[in-house]
């Protein structure tokens, strides 16, 4: 590959092959690579941000909202359909024209071939293939497995790659979409046996990923929304049934996701369809479509209006026949509006194609920053090669169930909410959300609370607990879910998205307790600056620390930073550097660190501390040099310890937002167990990547010891965190 830009065209020889699948998933790659990551698309409908008919190219829009793309719109297209046609050899000089000037902003550039939604002939992988040529990218090239033979994919490929050879395009991989799962393994073997030097990746059909919204099939039968909740609209329907019949019979046939398509006249059907749908043990539908104009009037509307359902109801003009053809001709597609379709999609092409031999042909260069994303993404690699259980309490918060459904489609955590069984899935399902590989457990389930309260009046017995009290106790969902925790039945905890620090944590400072050598729980934020990761301790939980409290800290944090990939190098922040000041805050830190060196002298491990240091002498070199010149932590500090709780978060607050740095946590450290608290106000890739955190710290938790000394109790307010 040519050129300081390592850029990658995905291209196909037909529609609906899913190359926004495998586009997606590699700029998921490219960017956890450490690369300022661009998109662009030769060709698309308009060069502006909408085409003539108001639609905006939906695939282009997926890929730039990544978080590690920086692209305008209008910057990542080339030309249009248009210009091709009126002068073929004028549109593909615009094109790499175009190209190099994003390039230039890029260190890789995903090009995403045409969409093949204009008629253009058999030339259209041909034009393709002189794109990249001209471009110096290679092609990943992405065919359909779709109701075809190994023989007929091999055929297909066989001929595409001849037409990309032909015209010089370099292909590094061939990833067989959509493909049947019986046969894909006879795929990849003819493949290999026809292209032996070309890496081949087959990835499943999905029908998931296919199926249209809600909202687009009210587009489709050019509709009206007559009841429910318009937010349930971006609910897929996974399938399209005609009920005309009796509605004895129409029960029989309803699945989950479906959406019933039924004359508007029959009320009946109506009314009984939402009573299914609101019913627990009946499947939970997506939508009803009310068809030829009709809608109830009368009592059975003031009937409808008290039910007050929250699945969409649609009336149409349209006959049966003719709402039905167009509802069954709708595709769906994945683009920014799905989250679950966004995860799946990632989980499909992480499950599926080899990242590491997709980059050594792309030859990515080891990165030698960690950037946020990056952070992000080994985090998640990390929990999904040794997956943990974690229990989320929480099981009521819409949040909550969006994280859950992220986690278990990319295989980050296996877990267990609680809450009642038919409710939540109701809800999830409701949201088009699948948590189906999820426990559901009620936190007044008879056999765990009886378990829970028999070892919670244990554990509390000197503080003269009963059973029938700790019956009340352990019903709480923060006490169930620590004493899953305890009893190995969990990994890991993660709560607080509604509810306080306090209520939180509280119960594992009780049940969990502390680890061997430690006398209190801390907490750190990673900090994700531009190119490095942070640490920052305590800024959540211990107010005024003293000195043994916060060589604790240094020891934990320094235990927590070398656990997510970080070099500790431990700096003991004061006001003061070195000797130059005193006093009784300076002290405290000149005490802490002493107690620091102790301990790892005691321990005979090799970690570097200083202090008491200033920030600037910590961070910058230049400082360092005329400040604290021998020490091995000033001017390249990777671990603060800060002073007090005050100090710590309103600095971690003031980088966060000033510095634009990611801030991850907090993360508690010291417990024997990981039990994780979420900000009320947490976002739900905050929830995900506090699972993996958590899922990671259970990896190497060793077995409960007894506390030396009972923990401090947590801060009761949210505010600190």
């Amino acid at each position: 590959m040519t050129g300081a830009t390592r850029s990658i065209v995905i291209a196909s020889p037909e529609g609906a092959s899913g190359k926004s699948t495998v586009a997606l998933g590699v700029l998921d790659l490219l960017v956890r690579k450490g690369q300022r990551v661009g998109v662009f698309r030769p060709v698309s409908r308009a060069t502006e941000a909408e085409d003539t008919s108001g639609e905006r190219d939906h695939v282009l829009e997926l890929l730039l909202e990544h978080d590690g793309v920086d692209v305008g719109y209008a910057d990542a297209i080339g030309v249009t359909y248009a210009d091709v046609h009126a002068d073929p050899e004028a549109a593909l000089s615009r094109i790499v024209s175009r190209f190099h000037d994003l390039a230039a902003r890029c260190d890789s550039v995903v090009v995403l071939g045409t969409d093949y939604t204009d008629v253009a002939g058999p030339t259209e992988l041909s034009f393709n293939a002189r794109i990249a040529a001209n471009l110096g990218a290679p092609v990943l090239l992405v065919v359909s497995g779709r109701e075809r033979t190994p023989e007929e994919v091999r055929a297909l490929a066989d001929v595409s790659l001849a037409e990309l050879a032909a015209h010089h395009a370099q292909s590094i991989g061939l990833v067989v979409n959509r493909a049947d799962t019986h046969s894909a393994l006879d795929v990849r073997t003819l493949l290999a046996a026809a292209q032996p030097d070309l890496p081949v990746w087959t990835i499943p059909e999905e029908p998931f990923l296919q199926a249209p919204t809600v909202g687009q099939l009210l587009d489709a039968v050019d509709g009206t929304l007559a009841l429910g909740d318009p937010e349930l609209l971006g609910r897929e329907a996974l399938e399209l049934l005609v009920g005309a019949m009796s509605f004895e019979h129409l029960l029989e046939r309803l699945t989950d996701g479906a959406v019933v398509i039924t004359p508007g006249d029959r009320t009946d059907l109506l009314i009984g369809l939402l009573a299914a749908h609101q019913t627990p043990s009946f499947p939970s539908l997506a939508g009803i479509v009310l068809n030829g104009g009709f809608y109830p009037q009368g009592r059975p509307a003031e009937l409808l209006e008290a039910m007050r359902p929250r699945l969409p109801v649609i009336t149409t003009e349209l006959g049966t026949y003719t709402a039905a053809r167009a509802a069954a001709t709708t595709r769906g597609r994945v683009d920014k509006g799905s989250v679950r379709k966004v995860e799946t999609a990632r989980a499909l092409f992480e499950r599926n194609v080899d990242s590491a031999a997709l980059a050594a042909r792309l030859d990515l260069p080891r990165p030698q920053v960690v950037t946020p994303l990056m952070f992000e993404y080994q985090l998640i690699e990390r929990a999904r090669n040794d997956r943990r259980h974690i229990v989320l309490p929480e099981g009521s918060d819409d949040r909550i169930l969006r994280a859950a459904s992220t986690v278990l489609a990319r295989q980050i955590a296996d877990l267990t909410i609680l809450g009642d069984d038919e409710p939540v899935r109701a809800r999830a399902a409701e949201l088009g959300l699948d948590i189906e590989a999820a426990r559901v457990l009620s936190p007044h389930d008879p056999e765990h609370v009886e378990q829970f309260a028999a070892e919670y009046t244990r554990l509390r017995a000197h503080k003269g607990m009963t059973v029938e009290r700790a019956r009340e106790i352990v019903t709480d969902v923060s006490y169930f879910g620590t004493m899953m925790v305890h009893l190995n039945l969990a990994d890991g905890m993660v709560s607080g998205a509604a509810h306080s620090t306090a209520h939180t944590i509280r119960p594992s400072f009780e049940i969990i307790r502390t680890k061997p050598d430690t006398s209190s729980v801390s907490s750190v934020f990673l900090m994700c600056l531009e190119d490095r990761v942070l640490v920052y301790g305590d800024c959540a939980v211990i107010p005024d620390p003293t000195s043994a409290e916060l060589a604790d800290i240094a020891i934990s944090s320094a235990a927590t930073a070398a656990q997510f990939g970080v070099e500790p190098r431990i700096a003991m922040l004061s006001y003061s550097t070195g000797t130059s000041g005193t006093g009784a805050d300076v002290d405290k830190v000149r005490t802490a660190t002493g107690l620091v060196r102790e301990r790892i002298a005691k321990l005979d491990i090799e970690l570097d501390v200083d202090g008491p240091i200033q920030y600037d002498a910590a961070v910058d070199a230049s400082v360092a040099a005329s400040k604290l010149p021998e020490s091995d932590v000033a001017g390249r500090a990777t671990v603060f310890v800060f002073p007090d709780l005050n100090t710590g978060n309103n600095t971690y607050k003031a980088v966060q937002r000033s510095a634009g740095a990611v801030a991850v946590g907090p993360v508690l450290q010291g417990l024997n167990k990981p039990v994780n608290d979420l900000s009320r106000g947490a976002l739900v890739q905050d929830i995900v990547n506090t699972v993996a955190i958590t899922a990671i710290q259970a990896q190497a938790t060793s077995e409960p010891g007894t506390p030396r000394v009972e923990p401090v109790e947590p801060v009761e307010s949210k505010e600190s965190a």
